[in-house]
């Protein structure tokens, strides 16, 4: 423990990287933390000030005073380091701080380090550096842009879809239009029959790939092609004419970025990108052994494959002791598109020694099986290529008029894949290497072409890389996000597909704002704030240059939807129960409905359902659920008093439960909390004041609570968690911690 006399105080983001630090510094150092960011725009109000070249309002974030204050005790009349993470965001937390506590301008107080062990942060203490104002401004220039977008097109939304459950942002609104963009193609595919040509020789299917020399592709093969060339072979020989022999090399994978991690971790575990970048944060900052806090992977957002020569040596000399020196490759990084800052690295095991073996001493679970896929690629990334011997047959009808073929594959050395799977798989044949190939039955199989294929999480990430679309970091955030507002929802096997109300709201998006929506556009703002970090350009100037075309959009869409000039108006694939009219989608203040221009009828729609929309047309693509009014909802219980449903009512002081069969039986009771009382594990009655404010109340014990329970506890202190709102979301809360966790964080 440090003493409490310390000269220094280190202040880094979570508590975990304090414990893991505070075993590499010596008594003169107490190490702190902030908890995540510390100050930000105000939640409940614009906080940017367009007149004054865009100067920002910035106010401690709710729930962060104490921790201030906290910091502010520990740190009077001590030298004080900023260590908060070494990317942008973490850039701006440093600089929040250094404002807050009024440090001195350009002092050298900044240390970042890649990886969270001894020599690691010894080094960075000792090279203080001072905080890098243009990654700053870069963030900065970030969150304005990300906060104009949302707060000036989301109230557009609310208007024209009559909700609060809509929003736009910069990156996922352009997300959003890469999956509408690739679900409307595979509705309007239409499929075609074609045939695949080969012949049987035993159990090996040899296929048809030219005719007179020239590739020949199967899908070209209609009907008409397929009589033709069945009708030329029908007597033919087939003789192997030509062997070839080579030897093939696959390179070794380069080692995770945040991007690759995140794809291989969706393909091979099964995850959630959300899920793999917690995970991940918990081996960087470090995770409870016994042995103490232990990290155990470098930091886990980046987009660079450099290695530090120390690493590398580590790996060379592991491979060549364990496994042997022919295993013991020679590593180049890959060029970066983007500027990349030096001091970032690939994702790497901080200690090569920890084996996954190894590992297990310390490590289980979800921890291990992704600190073991990390090892496994930057290992496999040091190592050096595998070899296959190929053998290509090449086989002709006896008029040379066609050709088919076919390759065996055999490992002649493993390389890398001692530690990663190659997409490579050994296959043999059985044929002779010339003369006649007997038995050769001629097959034709039908087949249909098939649509383009829906996003996976891991191919979507893949997608916005590849498109400079956003940050890796921001990725799990991004898809999230869509699900949340359920702009889309995800399958089995993690395939991501968009709802109606995703469609709908797109539509309106191209309407109105179509740059925020185009992946070009949005490619190149992430290229200017790379700009503004390399000192290029300034966050004023950027805004200045977004602002001057969106600014008149703005003030143009908000006059047209004022006059009622932007409506959406769409038919709908789904008829009237009654008069067998095409239904019209409406928007109301509980969601979308269908509605009968002729008899009014109305049936709801719930906002996950399926859907495409083209032009003003809506092709419902599954079937509707019943779903129940707003104001009766069936709770699935039975009345006490007669045996009736109860339903969910709405009254002046909010919702209650209140038995169907009223006004015969006029049983009601409070509509309960989701979650047990903290004090009792009784039940929670939601109730509402007479000045309209709500409240919990536990209807055993009487005890009282101004945010809803939860049935979750905190992974931090056990204590239960409560439901509150946080920026119009809803989050977890821990009193005793004064953290804010995702929902869907603890439902994984």
């Amino acid at each position: 423990m440090p003493s409490k006399n310390s000269k220094y105080v280190v202040i880094v983001e979570s508590p975990a990287k304090a414990k893991t630090i505070e075993r590499y510094l010596g008594k003169d150092y107490e190490v702190i933390a902030s908890k995540g960011h510390v100050r930000d725009l105000p939640p409940k109000k614009f906080g940017i000030d367009l007149k004054n070249n865009f100067e920002p309002e910035f106010e401690i974030m709710s729930g962060k005073d104490k921790v201030i204050s906290s910091i502010k005790k520990t740190v009077k009349g001590k030298k004080v380091f900023l260590a908060a993470d070494m990317d942008r965001e973490g850039e701006a937390i440093a600089w929040h701080l250094s404002e807050i506590l009024k440090l001195k301008k350009n002092e050298e107080n900044r240390i970042i380090f890649t990886e969270i062990t001894k020599n690691a942060i010894n080094k960075a203490i000792k090279e203080p550096l001072k905080i890098d104002l243009k990654k700053v401004d870069a963030q900065l220039a970030r969150r304005m842009l990300d906060r104009i977008v949302g707060y000036k097109i989301s109230p557009l939304l609310w208007k024209i879809f009559k909700s609060g459950n809509t929003s736009a942002g910069r990156v996922q609104s352009a997300t959003l239009k890469i999956l509408i963009d690739k679900e409307r193609k595979i509705f309007k595919f239409k499929p075609k029959t074609y045939f695949k040509i080969s012949i049987q020789h035993n159990e090996l299917k040899i296929p048809l790939v030219k005719e007179n020399g020239k590739k020949l592709n199967a899908e070209k093969i209609d009907l008409e092609k397929k009589n033709e060339i069945l009708e030329y072979l029908k007597d033919k020989e087939y003789f192997v004419k030509s062997v070839k022999n080579r030897e093939a090399k696959r390179n070794p994978p380069m080692p995770f970025i945040t991007s690759t991690l995140q794809q291989s971790a969706i393909n091979m575990l099964g995850w959630s990108s959300k899920k793999t970048m917690k995970v991940a944060q918990g081996l960087y900052e470090g995770i409870e052994t016994k042995e103490g806090h232990i990290a155990f992977i470098t930091y886990m957002r980046t987009d660079s494959t450099r290695i530090s020569d120390v690493a590398m040596k580590a790996a060379n000399e592991h491979i060549t002791k364990n496994y042997g020196k022919e295993f013991s490759g020679t590593y180049k990084s890959k060029k970066s598109k983007s500027k990349v800052q030096d001091a970032h690295e690939a994702i790497r095991p901080t200690n090569i020694e920890m084996t996954p073996q190894t590992a297990k001493s310390y490590l289980s679970g979800d921890n291990l099986r992704l600190y073991t896929l990390i090892w496994n690629r930057f290992m496999a990334s040091q190592s050096t290529a595998s070899k296959y011997d190929e053998t290509t047959y090449n086989i002709f009808d006896n008029g040379e008029r066609f050709e088919f073929q076919v390759s065996a594959k055999k490992r002649k050395f493993k390389g890398f894949e001692i530690f990663w799977k190659s997409s490579e798989t050994e296959k043999k044949i059985n044929l002779n290497k010339s003369g006649k190939v007997e038995p050769a039955k001629l097959n034709a199989e039908e087949a249909q072409t098939k649509p383009p294929a829906r996003f996976s999480e891991a191919s979507l990430v893949k997608e916005l890389e590849s498109n400079g679309i956003g940050r890796p970091s921001t990725y799990a955030t991004i898809i999230s996000t869509l699900i949340t507002r359920n702009y889309i929802k995800r399958l089995e096997k993690n395939i991501l597909i968009p709802t109606l109300t995703g469609f709908v709201v797109n539509d309106f998006l191209e309407k109105t704002f179509p740059d925020i929506i185009d992946s070009k556009f949005t490619a190149s703002m992430e290229n200017e704030l790379d700009m503004v970090e390399h000192g290029e350009e300034t966050s004023k100037q950027l805004l200045g240059e977004f602002y001057k075309d969106f600014g008149p959009t703005l003030k143009e869409i908000s006059k047209k939807i004022k006059n009622a000039e932007l409506n959406l108006n769409y038919k709908s694939t789904i008829k009237c129960e009654e008069c067998n009219e095409e239904m019209n989608l409406m928007f109301g203040r509980y969601g979308m409905y269908l509605k009968c221009e002729k008899c009014e009828k109305t049936k709801k729609l719930p906002p996950y359902i399926l859907g495409v929309t083209i032009k003003d047309k809506v092709y419902i693509t599954e079937e509707i659920p019943t779903l129940a009014s707003p104001e009766a909802q069936k709770t699935g219980e039975k009345c006490p008093k007669c045996g009736a449903d109860l339903v969910l009512k709405s009254g002046r002081f909010g919702q209650f439960i209140a038995c169907s069969n009223y006004p015969e039986c006029k049983f009601t009771k409070s509509v309960p909390a989701r979650g047990k009382c903290p004090e009792c594990g009784g039940e929670v009655a939601k109730l509402k004041s007479k000045k309209g404010k709500l409240y919990y109340k536990c209807t055993e014990c009487g005890a009282m609570f101004w945010n809803e329970p939860s049935n979750f506890k905190c992974k931090s202190c056990g204590k239960p968690l409560f439901y509150v709102y946080k920026n119009k979301k809803e989050m977890l809360f821990c009193p005793e911690e004064k953290q804010y966790f995702d929902i869907e964080e603890y439902k994984e």
